[in-house]
């Protein structure tokens, strides 16, 4: 059979809006983590090759819904506390749905004006919010790794260029010698960045923290030629912030780029009552941050901010007559991508819904949540091991092996998903709260899942 007949695209858009309605009022009776048997399902029906015939959209749309909802994990309800993720607001959802509609390629304000007019106001608005320097620039990319990707390029060429090398011309090789100094417990996508970026690990320079995971000032090395510094505003397991006042006077005195990695952390910045844990953090030189994590926009996006965005620029410009570039900001020349969706659009959207206020309340309620939830875990003598300053919490149930199979039995009980992780030589769960759907019944049954499944470890 040839190409499907022209069909409306009303009626599609109408039942996918229905099913997905449908999917978020039921999510509260889903099990958290899917069963393997809906995941077998799954995979059986998946085991087919192209069929040679045309399918009609209603047709397709009721196999993935049959078959593909029952094995999602209910990242968009209350009890999930995995990977820091947060849900997605139902305005930021439903212009995420209309952007898909409007099938924008988002490169340049010649190739969208709505988009790039919603991406300027919203850049705009977290310039705003965050305090960011004069002259900065933001954009968005897929998420945090990309973020400090862009970051660490503007670095990179702003440090070398420094150096009097063009590295965008000439390359890293035979490059002046450009240091690399992070904390001991950086995340991981840094040092995948930083191997995207040339950097060899024999470059890079570890610094100790202490017990919560940040940068111990006294132990930064000293800095004697080309440099950049990372440092953290949240650590992944413990929240914690590193003493940013201190560490970015000391690199920036012998010339150092200072970079902050601040996936989740960066929105305290958000919150009058969280703001001073971000102290000495707004004289960095970039920024890297994710929107899908506490602003609860829809997979994916992050957002890279850098003060000086002539850096940014230079590194991340693209050239081409046919592309119709023109005097307005235009995504393509400050971001790694080319073709791009509307990101723009949903965190518009998100913070519209919000408000200052909105989103100050929502970086509260959940910093009150983790401190309620941790301290009824202890109360219980669950071991909290991090002293709980944001919205993480990690605990441990003794030993590592009593440890990892209480987190097993709490992700098979299917009432709420914590992640495990290991944090100073130890077995330990991390529980991240994140999402604008949680309620204190959902930490209330979170609660209960949790105890039920350490007793069954005596």
């Amino acid at each position: 059979m040839g190409a499907p007949g022209r069909v409306s695209s009303k009626a599609p858009l109408i039942d996918a809006a229905g099913r997905g309605q449908l999917y978020l009022d039921t999510l509260a009776t889903r099990p958290v983590f899917p069963d393997q048997a809906a995941v077998q399902r799954l995979e059986n029906a998946l085991r087919i090759a192209l069929p040679p015939e045309s399918a009609a959209p209603a047709e397709v749309l009721a196999f993935i819904d049959e078959f593909g909802s029952p094995a999602t994990v209910a990242t968009a309800g209350g009890r999930y506390f995995g990977f820091v993720t947060g849900g997605a607001l139902p305005a930021s959802a439903a212009a995420h749905c209309l952007a898909t509609a409007w099938d924008q390629n988002c490169f340049s304000r010649t190739s969208s004006p709505a988009a790039a007019l919603f991406e300027e106001t919203a850049l705009r608005w977290l310039n705003e919010l965050f305090g960011m320097p004069a002259g900065s620039e933001g954009t968005f990319v897929t998420g945090a790794t990309m973020a400090n990707f862009t970051c660490l390029a503007a670095a990179r060429h702003e440090i070398l260029r420094r150096a009097g090398w063009d590295v965008a011309e000439r390359g890293m090789h035979a490059s002046p010698a450009l240091e690399v100094i992070l904390g001991e417990e950086a995340h991981s996508s840094i040092y995948k960045v930083l191997s995207l970026l040339g950097f060899g690990r024999a470059h890079i320079r570890r610094v100790a923290v202490d017990s919560q995971g940040r940068m111990i000032p006294e132990k930064l090395p000293a800095i004697r030629g080309p440099a950049i510094v990372c440092i953290q505003a949240g650590n992944v397991n413990s929240g914690a912030f590193d003493p940013a006042g201190e560490i970015v006077a000391r690199a920036h005195e012998a010339g150092a780029w200072v970079h902050v990695d601040g996936a989740f952390g960066l929105w305290a910045w958000a919150s009058p009552r969280r703001a001073h844990l971000m102290a000495g953090f707004e004289q960095a030189d970039s920024w890297a941050t994710d929107a899908h994590k506490w602003l609860n926009v829809p997979y994916d996006c992050g957002v890279a901010f850098v003060r000086h965005a002539a850096a940014l620029r230079a590194a991340m410009s693209i050239g081409g007559d046919y592309l119709l570039l023109g005097r307005n900001r235009d995504a393509i020349d400050i971001t790694p991508d080319s073709s791009r969706r509307a990101r723009g659009l949903d965190v518009w959207a998100a913070l519209r819904q919000l408000g200052r206020s909105g989103l100050a309340g929502l970086v509260d309620r959940h910093c009150e949540q983790a401190l309620w939830l941790s301290g009824q875990l202890a109360l219980a003598g669950i071991e909290v091991l991090n002293d709980v300053v944001l919205n993480q919490i990690v605990v441990a149930f003794g030993d590592d092996a009593r440890t990892k199979a209480v987190v097993a039995a709490l992700q098979a009980s299917g009432d709420c998903w914590c992640g495990g992780t290991r944090w100073h030589g130890r077995e330990a769960m991390r529980i991240s709260i994140s999402s604008w759907a949680t309620t204190q019944d959902d930490l209330e049954i979170s609660l209960r899942s949790m105890l039920n499944a350490a007793g069954k470890y005596p």
